[in-house]
């Protein structure tokens, strides 16, 4: 008899029926409707915008947020859904947490009824998708700096500037888009179809190619007045937002180290060397209970930060332990099972060297390594060493 990693931990137990029940459902559509189709999406750098409907028909879009269309689940449902999202590509994990945690998120809890009431069920449902333009080509870890610029133009606003790195940018109908103005950073709701408003997909990308990665370019955009977030006054605004994705995160890296044991177990038990099979000897069982110790501990941290954040207790600060941590100890496994598969492992027909690869973009993104760090030490010492 042989046990699935995470049910040494007991995992299960301390979920509910619904958390269980949306998780499956979660895992059943991602290997049965989406697995089968993400080597040919990652080789051809893609993804079809019309799996959109689907996910929003199952109700993954802003599952987190409440009214609107959206379906007002709790924090640990949302992050198991991206754990078993990440499980397929984190290309699809990031798909619906932009959507969800940044695009909806901004609007649900920034912006006017009005606006809510424009975009939030099409979003939801996923006849419209979004997208968040926060980072700009010079600035990620400090968007302080950024150059993008919004001012008055009689009743109007006139946005410029450049957005990067923007996760379905060129598939967006709305894009949330930060900018600086005499009054400080401020958001605004921009239809894409806005003239002088441009998204130019990034090719060539070496990670996360099942996912749209484009740049923005606002080139004398204008809005009226009532395009602007009312309640997003200054960057903590556009950081709280961020603070979003980043616990889907912590979840969903989760589901990419998972993924991959559970590849580098199956393909141990039938590989045979020197004429027994490769989960037989020593230093195999050594890797594979190492790395199940880790995704059982990260996955342990996730369900209580979830249970905090459901609770309203969650700090910034306590994510980033999460995203740091489980992303940090995902990329290892996901690493550590590419050895175990020798030479087939660098082939599309199994997932750990593809989740490696993905894994590199999102130790990165959402706050890179260094800045978790930073804001972990910052809440041990009091002292800001970003500087």
């Amino acid at each position: 008899m042989t046990m699935k990693p995470l049910d040494l931990f007991g995992i299960d137990a301390l979920l509910s029926d619904e958390e269980r029940d949306i998780q499956a459902t979660v895992r059943r559509l991602v290997d049965e409707r989406l697995r089968p189709q993400l080597p040919e999406w990652f080789e051809s750098g893609t993804l079809p915008k019309e799996i959109a409907r689907e996910l929003g028909g199952l109700g993954l879009f802003g599952m987190h947020l409440q009214g609107y269309g959206c379906a007002g689940t709790n924090a640990v449902s949302y992050g198991l859904a991206c754990l078993e999202l990440e499980a397929g590509d984190s290309g699809l994990r990031s798909f619906v947490s932009v959507q969800g945690s940044l695009s909806m998120f901004s609007i649900h809890r920034y912006g006017s009824e009005e606006q809510k009431q424009e975009w939030l069920p099409r979003l939801a449902s996923g006849e419209a998708l979004g997208c968040f333009g926060l980072t700009e080509p010079d600035f990620g870890s400090n968007p302080a700096g950024m150059r993008t610029r919004a001012r008055r133009d009689g009743a109007d606003w006139i946005l410029d500037g450049t957005k990067m790195w923007i996760t379905n940018g060129s598939l967006a109908d709305v894009a949330t888009v930060w900018a600086q103005t005499d009054d400080g950073v401020r958001g605004f709701v921009v239809p894409t179809n806005t003239p002088g408003f441009t998204a130019n997909t990034v090719h060539g990308k070496l990670s996360m190619r099942a996912s749209v990665t484009s740049e923005l370019v606002l080139d004398g955009v204008r809005l009226p007045v009532s395009a602007m977030l009312p309640e997003a006054r200054g960057l903590g605004a556009p950081l709280s937002c961020l603070n979003e994705a980043r616990f889907g995160i912590v979840f969903g890296a989760l589901g990419a180290a998972r993924d991959s044991l559970e590849t580098a177990i199956a393909y141990a038990g039938t590989r045979e060397v020197f004429d027994r099979p490769l989960a037989g000897y020593q230093l195999t069982q050594e890797k594979l209970a190492d790395m199940t110790l880790e995704l059982g501990k990260g996955m342990l941290l996730a369900i209580q930060l979830g249970r905090m954040k459901d609770r309203g207790e969650i700090s910034p600060d306590q994510i980033s332990v999460g995203k740091l941590n489980n992303v940090r100890e995902a990329i290892a496994i996901a690493r550590e099972c590419r050895t175990i598969l020798g030479a087939n492992g660098i082939t599309l027909e199994y997932s750990p060297l593809r989740h490696a690869n993905n894994l590199e973009s999102v130790l990165t993104y959402e706050g890179t390594s260094e800045m978790h760090l930073l804001s972990i030490g910052r809440a041990l010492t009091g002292h800001a060493a970003f500087r």
